[in-house]
């Protein structure tokens, strides 16, 4: 090599180093560059300025807790205990919590000496360890106290309304009503109700135990009352669980069943005339190309609200990708296997069904089995818009604002039926594909 090749040689060494050398600076830099544009375009100081962290965790506590109301309604005087605040969860006449005592006045013990009183003519005494005595009086819709004007951060207090947050529970005080929340751990009445008679009750007494409702047997009647629960409503989650894959599956296979001829119509190999060919794949592009929450939007308007038109909307967005995928491997199928079924004088149906349906099944069940896995997950979402499913639920019990310990749950089910949805596609793709060792 001559020193000129050398010199030639050397110096593109050391362009090549300093375009490496540029690319490993200028990468990190327009990353930077971008993360700094995202935090000044999406105000992201402002949003963490902005944020209520005490409702965050409110909120986080009432997933995993339950509270029990004790509320005096401050018209009529009188005054109620129940799970959650519903009627569904209230306490049977004469019955209340052991942590509330008194007649002519009411003392709830939240622990820790929190002590809440319920004083004649709509009077309230909170005391909190700490902290001088709270005197409110409700005056029709107006309340008034004795708080002072500058307030530490767990009381919150206007003329209409006092809120107090301590660590051993909540009160709230309107013209309205006075009530009191106290926390406790877990999901209560999830299996029994108050007026079930196997509320209560140990899972060994209503196994080998004497018979608890004279009625029915021990196991019957807890199963009956646990899947007619009217605070949990366990068989209407279980329907819309069952509505929510029925819906997918609906949608996914319909696509799937519609997509397959006309994915013939969009290969090149097997529809020779371009302008059909072109138009088939614009039809696959369109509808692919508007996602399943606006065809589930439209669809609504058009045919109402309900698990049939999530089923559509699935089943439209879906027909367009499996179309193109389904063509693509269409596209690539082996000759030699088609000119084989064509020597034996097969129809050209027959060859299709012979030389090409058999090479592309794996491909096309190991997309429609993915898509039904991820259909599973949007159908929730979809039914949350057409009104059907868990998704419905899940929307409802957020709307609410109060029961997230229902949210938490729906969202439990939901990852449960997803990681089922994964095991039975995995499943039934070994099955019928078939694996590698």
């Amino acid at each position: 090599m001559s020193a000129v090749d050398i010199n030639m040689t050397k110096q593109y060494a050391d362009d090549l180093f300093k375009r490496k050398r540029l690319i490993a600076f200028a990468i990190p830099t327009v990353i930077l560059v971008y993360l700094t544009y995202i935090f000044f375009a999406f105000d992201v100081s402002g949003l963490a300025a902005r944020a209520n962290w005490q409702n965050a965790v409110t909120l986080a506590s009432d997933s995993w807790s339950h509270k029990i109301h004790v509320t005096r309604d401050n018209r009529s005087g009188e005054i109620s205990y129940a799970v959650e605040g519903e009627r569904k969860g209230e306490y049977p006449q004469g019955e209340r919590p052991d942590w509330v005592s008194g007649e002519e006045i009411i003392t709830i013990d939240l622990g820790a000496g929190h002590i809440v009183r319920y004083l004649p003519e709509n009077r309230t005494e909170v005391e909190i360890p700490g902290y001088p005595l709270i005197e409110v009086q409700a005056e029709g819709r107006t309340v008034t106290s004795n708080l002072p004007a500058d307030l530490p951060d767990w009381i919150s207090a206007s003329s209409r309304r006092i809120g107090i947050t301590t660590p051993e529970g909540r009160i709230t005080l309107t013209g309205a009503r006075t009530e009191v929340f106290n926390y406790f751990p877990g999901w209560e009445l999830f299996w029994f109700t108050l007026d079930s008679p196997y509320h209560g009750v140990g899972l060994g007494q209503i196994l080998f135990g004497e018979q608890i409702d004279p009625t029915r047997s021990n196991i019957a009647g807890a199963v009956f009352d646990w899947w007619n629960n009217k605070m949990w409503r366990h068989k209407d989650v279980a329907w819309a669980i069952c509505e929510t894959i029925l819906m997918a599956f609906l949608g996914t296979m319909g696509a799937a069943m519609i997509a397959l001829p006309l994915a013939f119509l969009a290969a090149k190999r097997f529809s020779p005339i371009m302008l059909l060919r072109g138009a088939t794949r614009r039809l696959f592009d369109f509808v692919r190309g508007v996602d399943a929450l606006i065809w589930t939007v439209v669809l609504a308007r058009a045919f109402g609200p309900g698990p049939l038109t999530g089923a559509l909307a699935i089943l439209i967005t879906d027909t367009g990708t499996f179309g193109k995928t389904f063509s693509e491997a269409l596209e690539n199928v082996d000759q030699k296997q088609i000119e084989g079924v064509s020597s034996t004088g097969a129809k050209p149906l027959q060859r299709y069904r012979f030389g090409v349906i058999p090479q592309v099944v794996p491909v096309l069940l190991s997309q429609v089995l993915y898509f039904l896995e991820s259909n599973t997950r949007s159908a929730t979402i979809i039914g949350a818009i057409t009104g059907g499913g868990i998704g419905l639920m899940l929307t409802q019990a957020i709307q609410t604002q109060q029961n997230w310990e229902e949210v938490a749950y729906y969202i439990v089910l939901i990852i449960l039926m997803v990681m089922f949805m994964d095991w039975l596609s995995g499943w039934l793709r070994a099955k019928l594909i078939g694996t590698k060792d």
